[in-house]
């Protein structure tokens, strides 16, 4: 694959991290076809095996964030602020403590753009709390899984 496909690939896959953090989007879906065509290019046993498993997690994915209660958006106060900042968040914890630092991360980032809102740490704290019992739990999983196949995505194109 050469170096222009596997660009947009890469473009593709971070419009899939956007997608999730945007409601309407399918990020996960654009994710997944994104690995699809990367696997059909490909043709390896690494790239079949990476297929199989955002397959399989993506499934998953679906079947916890349908488990999880219902997103209830009105009157959080959820901002376009306040999902840039857990994306970010959660990008840059993914980054600086692989894997694992994309849920602190994004929890963080959520309280950072609460405590800028509100000014002080209780009301930040409670602010978060009420974001991630509406509707931060589900993006989160959905996030994590998307970073997840991302991730091993890069690793296996570095790596190969």
């Amino acid at each position: 694959m050469g170096v222009w496909q596997l660009l947009l690939v890469a473009m593709v896959m971070l419009l899939g991290l956007f997608g999730v953090l945007a409601p309407g989007v399918p990020g996960p879906w654009l994710i997944w076809a994104a690995m699809l065509w990367w696997s059909l290019h490909e043709k390896t046993g690494l790239a079949w095996i990476l297929l199989v498993s955002s397959t399989a997690l993506l499934l998953l994915t679906q079947v916890v964030v349908w488990q999880l209660p219902q997103r209830r958006l009105r009157g959080v106060g959820i901002s376009q602020r306040m999902v840039a900042y857990a994306g970010i968040g959660a990008l840059l914890g993914f980054v600086l403590v692989p894997v694992l630092g994309a849920i602190p991360g994004f929890v963080g980032g959520i309280y950072l753009s609460e405590r800028l809102r509100l000014g002080g740490h209780g009301q930040a704290k409670a602010a978060t709390r009420r974001v991630m019992r509406a509707a931060g739990t589900s993006v989160l999983v959905e996030l994590f899984a998307c970073l997840l196949i991302v991730g091993a995505w890069v690793g296996a194109v570095l790596w190969g």
